[in-house]
């Protein structure tokens, strides 16, 4: 038995995608965020980081 939790969704309630169809509040595609219920961890784990390289590339976040 898995007693992991699932993986929290990034959503911060910023809900409005750019001209790439790309969340400004949490850096999802629109099918990433239609998709995100079905996902399991390791798909979400995944989201996940390109949520971040997202964030770094269009100057959200600082290179660490």
């Amino acid at each position: 038995m898995n007693d992991e939790k699932p993986v929290r969704s990034p959503c911060v309630h910023v809900c409005a995608l750019d001209e790439q169809d790309i969340c400004l509040g949490c850096q999802r595609t629109a099918d990433e965020i239609t998709r995100w219920g079905r996902m399991d961890n390791a798909e979400r784990r995944v989201v996940l980081q390109h949520c971040l390289e997202r964030a770094r590339a269009s100057g959200l976040l600082m290179p660490t």
